[in-house]
């Protein structure tokens, strides 16, 4: 079993073999889950903002969706999500296969180990290097272009960045930027279950080299442009998996 996390536009992957709802110590799922075959495997998909993107980013319940997709038998989680770019040379259209992140966010809960005993999670390398691969093996296989590596900073939302905080994380030399890649990665962490994710680059964020500022219109129509794209990357991706 393969767990699935949709982003911004991606509410549907593939015809649902099943569906089941789990009631777990974090709430409900964003969405009921739903159980697809894909490429010989078994999929267990979530679209993390609801399947009419009624969770903002910092509402999203994300304890929930991996504690459960990890009771329905997921051994491993990809995540892909929209992102804004902040390099020169990631344009929208490309994919990012990043494997570091630096969380901005606030007020989210980010560990299943609120009760004693303390536990600290070792997190120096978020991503899974295996799950890494097979999504970089993958997207070349469909002919995108795919930058094998690279640092997402995380911003808390709803609100997308100042020019000075855009320019501020592209002078540390981080990546894309997003509002949804923490903390699913360190929950998965925490739960044992391999997780790696792909951002699917939508714009330029605050206007990088002279661009237009995004807006929530340009990501949602780029995505739904793309949708199709990333369901069909997953699918090649799957047979690579470890």
């Amino acid at each position: 079993m393969i767990g699935v996390l949709g982003g911004s536009g991606f509410t549907r992957f593939l015809d649902p073999v099943e569906t089941i709802v789990l009631d777990t110590p974090y709430g409900p799922t964003s969405d009921p889950i739903t159980v697809c075959d894909v490429a010989g495997a078994r999929a267990a998909f979530v679209p993390r903002h609801g399947h009419d993107h009624r969770f903002a980013p910092h509402k999203v319940p994300y304890r929930a969706n991996l504690w459960a997709l990890r009771e329905v038998g997921a051994e491993a989680v990809i995540g892909p999500f929209a992102a804004g770019s902040l390099a020169a040379a990631v344009h929208p259209g490309d994919l990012v296969v990043v494997d570091q992140l630096v969380d901005r966010t606030w007020g989210r809960p980010d560990t299943f180990h609120d009760e004693p005993p303390v536990h600290h999670q070792a997190f120096a390398d978020p991503y899974d290097a295996r799950l890494r691969a097979a999504l970089v093996r993958a997207g070349r296989e469909v002919g995108a272009t795919v930058h094998d590596g690279g640092t997402m900073v995380v911003i808390n939302g709803p609100r997308f960045s100042t020019r000075a905080e855009s320019a501020w994380f592209r002078a540390m030399g981080w990546h894309v930027v997003n509002m949804t890649g923490y903390p699913e990665a360190v929950l998965a962490a925490e739960l044992g279950v391999p997780y790696a994710t792909v951002a699917l680059v939508t714009d330029h964020d605050a206007g990088v080299d002279g661009h237009v500022p995004v807006t929530m219109q340009t990501v949602l129509a780029v995505m739904r442009e793309n949708v199709a794209r990333v369901r069909t990357l997953l699918e090649t991706a799957v047979p690579h998996l470890p």
